[in-house]
């Protein structure tokens, strides 16, 4: 009996060794805490006056020890934003970790948003899928989340729904709202009456992680207990340069397509010094959050140059695009009142897309919002 005893307690100890073992150096491969330089008007301190120490993954904004307590339980989740004229103002927007901005069909643009540090109320409205979204957002960790409204399903190149089913997403990590029943995804006619009903779809990204983690099993973990971050490397990040050292470069201006719609989606970001942020303008009008009432902005602002053509795939309703986002391409990242002229490189689908200077050297990007503007090659930005 002595004997069963000792074993029983020694099956215990191990145990307890164990996690704490497991314990302490989960903690040394955590996320360090971080104090960047704070840009003047900045706030040191949650609005519950907790000091923001805790750097996001994606994007390297501060946040408290309470905030990174919610999205360690998670996942990255993108989800599909339309930039008709008919869906803006959009919801949420300004609470994305990252923005993509590629144009979709006929000039418009449609924004793919990572969400894994904010959680807003309101996201929309959503639209499909495209090829070149699903490739941009593999390189965002194991099985990121992905919600969209279907998606092109043509046979060919440009066949979306087809590559989330090959890539083994589909009932997995994919969040169709086709397969995914109200109240995750709502109609909102009120919201911007006289809109087109594609244009009404709207979602929270509470009920999205939620339903992720009930339904397939996927919260930071999958089923098998292989965390997000598996073999995942995030961008590297530095503080706000100080004030007298941040640069001139006050405008950047650019369009996608030429034509009749071009003007409704021609961007202007304007730089403020002082904050160190850059403002955005869509159609030559503020852009603004629906959630916040308040015009968009970001630290980061990046301008990747890839080849766009057209899928040629019998679509009846106009052509499918597609957006060379795999290899490498000219790009302009604009930092602290700097442009900096270099490229980028996306070697895999499940890399992500880096930038780099004219020596080679992997640009640092600024703690905060990243957008990531992609523009058919040959067009011009001016600064």
């Amino acid at each position: 009996m002595d004997k069963k005893i000792l074993i029983v307690l020694g099956v215990i100890v191990y145990a307890l060794t164990t996690f704490a073992s497991y314990s302490f150096f989960s903690a040394q491969t955590s996320t360090k805490k971080v104090s960047y330089d704070v840009p003047t008007g900045g706030n040191t301190t949650d609005e519950d006056g907790a000091p923001k120490t805790e750097p996001c993954p994606l994007n390297g904004k501060l946040y408290s020890e309470a905030q990174k307590a919610k999205w360690e339980s998670r996942r990255p989740l993108a989800i599909m934003v339309q930039n008709n004229v008919e869906a803006r103002p959009q919801s949420g927007l300004s609470s994305a970790d990252v923005v993509h901005e590629v144009v979709a069909e006929g000039g418009i643009t449609r924004f793919l948003t990572l969400f894994y540090c904010e959680n807003p109320e309101i996201v929309g409205s959503v639209r499909s899928a495209r090829m070149y979204f699903i490739q941009l957002l593999q390189g965002f960790g194991e099985n990121p989340l992905y919600a969209h409204v279907g998606g092109a399903n043509t046979p060919g190149p440009a066949d979306a729904l087809g590559e989330i089913k090959d890539l083994g997403w589909y009932q997995n990590n994919d969040l169709d709202q086709f397969a995914v029943p109200f109240p995750n995804y709502w109609r909102d006619y009120d919201r911007l009456p006289g809109r087109a009903t594609e244009h009404t779809v709207y979602t929270n990204t509470e009920k999205l992680w939620a339903f992720a983690a009930k339904n397939r099993d996927l919260t930071n973990v999958d089923k098998d207990g292989v965390e997000w971050t598996e073999d995942w490397e995030p961008w590297t990040f530095k503080g706000d340069a100080k004030v007298e050292e941040r640069g001139t470069v006050a405008k950047i201006n650019f369009g996608f397509w030429d034509g009749s719609l071009g003007s409704d989606y021609v961007v202007e970001w304007k730089y403020d010094k002082i904050t160190n942020t850059y403002l955005r303008s869509n159609g030559g009008k503020p852009h603004i959050d629906f959630n916040t009432d308040k015009q968009l902005s970001s630290r980061n602002v990046v301008v990747a140059f890839a080849d766009e053509s057209t899928a040629n795939d019998g679509y009846e309703h106009g052509q499918h695009l597609l957006y060379d986002v795999i290899g490498k391409g000219d790009a302009i990242v604009f930092q602290n009142g700097f442009a900096i002229e270099g490229t980028w490189k996306k070697p895999k689908e499940v890399d992500m897309m880096r930038f780099y200077d004219a020596d080679g050297a992997e640009i640092e990007l600024v703690a905060g919002k990243i957008w990531i503007e992609i523009l058919p090659e040959g067009n011009k930005v001016d600064f």
